[in-house]
């Protein structure tokens, strides 16, 4: 059952540290009439993938139940039904158009695992019907998504959490924490990777679209495409029309700790290197990527994407290294290792389990995610602080995306350091923000 599932992950004993750190968001109390334990209703929007995940997250938590399973293809719904009957006797309403859910005033709130290109604008419109929002990383397409989706929050008084789970896990907490205490003096550099070994991507084809997806709907936001082959379910990521590359697919959760661990928020210069070496395909975003941030202050973070090889940097296919004036700091999820001066271990904590993404234990499987989505249902019955609330996710997100601008325009950017608009670049600056199809531009919302 739910309390099983929890109380055998490693990360479970340690819920109580969950909301330990400040926070910029915080949701009002449960009102009178409404306890504070009442049953959580929530759609699930997505579930090709990580929405599985997030259907085994919310169940392992105590008094949620998922209402709706929503999807444009019938394929995904079926994969959605059977996972969330593994957890719940009462089986989800399936819809392919996730408005429906949004029009159901029982519903408390919806989580997002779509494509990126639906990311805020689908946000946004759950904002304005007045549920609250779980967001897969990135939150956004673009850096101007990122400003509309912080606005679109303010005005709900909605709470907005983006999947950037390591905000959540006990050891990054207390990672930082010592950090942020000085353990390895004043933390000046941080160096983030991420490597992989994905195959070459296929010709893309013409072909009538499959009778079991809505594809009108999954283009959504996006202007219309004619539908190709070895796009759907996963390959959009590489291409700009709808993806963000590596760099935001994966590189945004070790960035988002190297920034945490630095203590900055945007950049005063971006500038990215690479290309899409390993394959002559259609891919267009890079397999190989190097992207490096200068911040007030005297810091900076670099980040390394290799999609196509596998080869570990300290042993690990991913992770963050933190430099500072008296040692360092080796961070991976459940894990981290602080070194001092000579590279001798001062301090270190270990996972309680192998780390592969299939296992309970992992760093991304759904045992230690599911802290992130407890925190997130106890803002929304609690009050209590949300560990990413959108305003402290998105300049994160926001670094990335100036990353891929610096690589796509081929030069170095100039940034000021409140919001990170590109300065003196007007070609750039055209990258900010992208063009809608007719009719799906997202809409400021007022107060409710």
């Amino acid at each position: 059952d739910r309390r099983q599932f929890l109380s055998k992950t490693a990360a479970g004993v340690a819920l109580g540290i969950i909301g330990k750190l400040p926070s910029l968001a915080r949701a009002s109390p449960a009102p009178a009439g409404s306890p504070a334990h009442s049953r959580l209703r929530v759609a699930v929007v997505g579930t090709n993938g990580r929405g599985l995940n997030h259907i085994q997250c919310l169940n392992a938590v105590e008094n949620v139940e998922i209402a709706y399973i929503c999807d444009v293809d019938d394929r995904a719904i079926a994969k959605g039904l059977a996972e969330a009957a593994k957890w719940q006797r009462t089986a989800p309403k399936a819809i392919k158009d996730f408005r429906h859910a949004l029009d159901d005033p029982s519903i408390d709130a919806i989580t997002i695992a779509t494509p990126d290109h639906w990311h805020t604008p689908m946000s946004i419109l759950a904002l304005a019907a007045g549920k609250h929002v779980y967001v897969e990383k990135p939150c956004s397409h673009d850096p101007h998504e990122g400003e509309l989706l912080i606005a679109a929050a303010r005005a709900s008084g909605r709470l907005v959490q983006m999947g950037n789970q390591r905000r959540s896990f006990p050891a990054m907490q207390e990672a930082i924490g010592l950090i942020h205490g000085g353990i390895i003096g004043r933390a000046y550099f941080a160096r983030a990777w991420y490597a992989n070994g994905r195959g070459p991507l296929p010709p893309l084809q013409p072909a009538p679209v499959p009778s079991e997806l809505d594809y009108e709907l999954w283009q959504g936001p996006a202007p219309r495409r004619p539908y190709r082959t070895q796009i759907i379910p996963y390959n959009w990521h590489w291409f700009w029309h709808w993806g963000t590359g590596e760099a935001l697919n994966n590189g945004t959760h070790e960035v988002d700790v190297c920034r945490w661990a630095l203590n900055v928020n945007y950049p005063l210069r971006v500038a990215s290197i690479g290309g899409r070496y390993q394959y002559r395909d259609p891919w267009e975003t890079p397999d190989t990527q190097v992207i490096g941030w200068d911040f007030p202050g005297e810091k900076s973070i670099s980040w390394e994407g290799r999609s196509c090889n596998p080869r570990p940097v300290e042993g690990r296919q991913r992770g963050a290294m933190i430099y500072g004036t008296e040692g360092s700091a080796l961070l991976d999820g459940l894990e981290y290792t602080i070194y001092d001066p000579k590279n001798r271990i001062l301090r270190e904590v270990k996972s309680a389990g192998p780390k592969d993404s299939t296992n309970i234990l992992s760093s991304t499987g759904a045992g230690a995610d599911t802290l992130h989505f407890k925190n997130f249902v106890d803002a929304v019955r609690l009050g209590v602080p949300l560990n990413s609330p959108i305003e402290t996710a998105n300049p994160s997100v926001t670094l990335l995306h100036l990353g891929n601008i610096s690589w796509r325009v081929g030069r170095e950017l100039h940034c000021e350091a409140t919001q990170g608009r590109i300065l003196g670049d007007p070609d750039a600056m055209k990258l900010w923000q992208r063009d809608y199809a007719p009719g799906w531009e997202p809409a400021p919302i007022g107060p409710t």
